[in-house]
């Protein structure tokens, strides 16, 4: 006899607000008739705990103390009761619209241990290589100028900034392929380890301030190219589940532009946030929510918490090993616990009595994340580009010789010799332009490892991180992370930690944006933990 699965109220609940929201005739319905429908359908645990499926297709728990309903996945678990909630006193804000249910979750997998896909990875170089080309004085860098350097063409930092605005959580692993494609352009090293590279996820005006500095200075045909560089981008992006909400609204914000050239210029003559402001009035409504971070940061971050909390549904108590990776924030001025429901600010202020808060700041950070002190150079591996398993030269002017079955030594002064076979672009549509004529080296260089530099012991259980050996103390500075980040978490898998991982990465992210704390070069203190429940499990095996 088949086994007969349990009935579930909350599962319940929401399939039947999806259908009624999936109805055509939802939208049309008056707020109040809406709020009511919804309200009807509250329900309520034996702790007295009341919870709404609404908006954004995701549930709301009432806090007993304010009256405010926060975003909060249910324990699925819990047994329940009807509990009709007075739609008065529903804000407009947790009733669904209809097409905010329309949004795809995508993916909260950070990416170590299950990596980028190879042919996405090639794609992103086919494009790189057609558009490295182009000359900087046509192209020159009005953003991005931090991380590249000055003889890099701008449409270098296009396809970049593509990649990182639309990651979820942009921590890629040290041996990732996508990441080392950049390598001979940098103006310095990327910030983390041998392990991860903890970068920050740029601005959408970052984005836009490459198009309309062109556009001002009457370069409009460059602006264009920008323009369809981001496009395609965002087209090969749109294959994997990380990328895909978030690469969907980009091309949404900029294909008018490619249909119509001129439709940007009044704006950009104004200023780069007007532009902006253009590009995101062109969302619809069904992909606002990729975009929150720039429209709405404090719900964005509030969105966030809600992924780190599902992530964590394996565990036993949720909200309390949520609480540990929020412990890592820098919050000097207390604003975080009123961020947060109920029952996850109690889990936060136990660890903020007892001293356990703000880990991660508090190492290496004044308060708010700024840095007091530059960090050491990093130990950088040297190995084969197919592994990925190096770290590219940052760009100086020269490039590195490619590789031809050994390492070429750093600092010899030598050019590589320019590739002759011309690649075909991927077919990303009627924005791409194939590659005729000679192509500049791939950055292949690798700096050679200068010291011993002993891996991490992988046995130790949960997230503690091991000590550091003799060698290490010897040539980089031993980071103590606290035992209040991800303490007694034990992921089942390499999948669901490396959901934990990148959900944790995107709350740090998400609270920066709120409160314009920096992330830590070296991550923060719980994310980082995590690697070392990845780094054994690896099998570089693309999904």
């Amino acid at each position: 006899m088949a086994a007969v699965r349990s009935w579930n109220a909350f599962t319940a609940v929401e399939a039947a607000v999806r259908a009624m929201v999936a109805d055509p005739r939802w939208p049309g319905l008056p707020v109040p008739v809406r709020a009511q429908v919804i309200a009807a359908r509250a329900l309520v645990t034996p702790e007295g705990d009341r919870w709404l499926f609404g908006a954004h297709a995701r549930w709301y728990l009432h806090d007993p103390a304010d009256g405010r309903w926060h975003l909060s996945p249910p324990p699925r678990d819990a047994r329940t009761r009807d509990a009709r909630h007075p739609a008065a006193v529903l804000p407009v804000r947790v009733i669904p619209r209809g097409p905010d249910f329309a949004a795809e979750p995508g993916s909260t997998q950070a990416f170590v241990g299950p990596d980028v896909p190879t042919g996405l990875t090639d794609q992103i170089r086919l494009l790189l290589r057609a558009e490295e080309r182009r000359s900087e004085r046509d192209y020159p860098l009005s953003a991005f100028d931090a991380i590249f350097a000055r003889d890099v063409p701008s449409t270098v930092a296009a396809i970049w900034g593509t990649i990182m605005w639309c990651a979820y959580a942009p921590a890629f692993d040290g041996n990732e392929r996508l990441i080392t494609a950049f390598g001979e352009y940098l103006r310095r090293p990327l910030p983390g380890d041998e392990w991860v590279r903890w970068l920050p996820a740029p601005p959408l005006l970052d984005l836009v301030t490459l198009i309309s500095e062109r556009l001002r200075a009457g370069h409009s045909r460059a602006a264009l190219r920008l323009a369809a560089t981001i496009a395609d981008t965002a087209q090969i992006l749109l294959s994997d589940p990380r990328f895909r909400p978030r690469a969907l609204a980009l091309l949404t914000m900029v294909e008018p532009t490619l249909r119509q050239p001129h439709l940007d210029d009044r704006a950009a003559l104004r200023d780069d946030h007007t532009v902006r402001q253009a590009w995101l009035d062109r969302l619809p409504e069904r992909l606002g929510r990729a975009a929150l971070v720039e429209t709405d940061p404090e719900t964005h971050f509030r969105h966030t918490v809600y992924d780190l909390l599902e992530a964590l549904d394996f565990t036993t108590e949720p909200s309390r090993a949520a609480a540990a990776f929020l412990a890592d924030l820098s919050d000097s001025r207390g604003l975080l616990p009123g961020y947060l429901d109920h029952r996850l600010r109690r889990a936060y202020e136990e660890l903020a009595r007892a001293g356990l808060t703000s880990t991660s700041a508090a190492e290496t950070t004044q308060p708010e994340g700024f840095p007091t002190r530059a960090p050491l150079p990093y130990p950088w591996r040297a190995g084969p580009p197919e592994t990925g398993a190096y770290a590219a030269v940052p760009r100086t002017g020269a490039h590195a010789v490619p590789e031809t079955g050994v390492h070429a030594l750093p600092g010899t002064g030598a050019h590589a010799i320019p590739e002759t076979g011309a690649h075909a672009l991927p077919g990303t549509g009627a924005h791409a332009i194939p590659e005729t004529g000679a192509h500049a080296v791939p950055g292949t260089g690798a700096l050679p490892e200068t010291g011993a530099h002993a891996l991490p012991g992988t046995g130790a259980p949960g997230f503690a991180v091991p000590r550091a050996s003799e060698v290490e103390r010897q040539s980089a500075p031993v980071r103590e992370e606290p035992r209040a980040a991800g303490s007694g978490v034990e992921p089942p898998d390499r999948a669901a930690a490396a959901a934990v991982l990148g959900a944790a990465y995107a709350v740090g992210l998400a609270w920066g944006r709120v409160t314009g704390a920096r992330v830590p070069e070296r991550g923060f203190a719980g994310a980082a933990a995590l690697v070392h429940r990845l780094i054994p499990e690896r099998d570089d095996m693309h999904f």
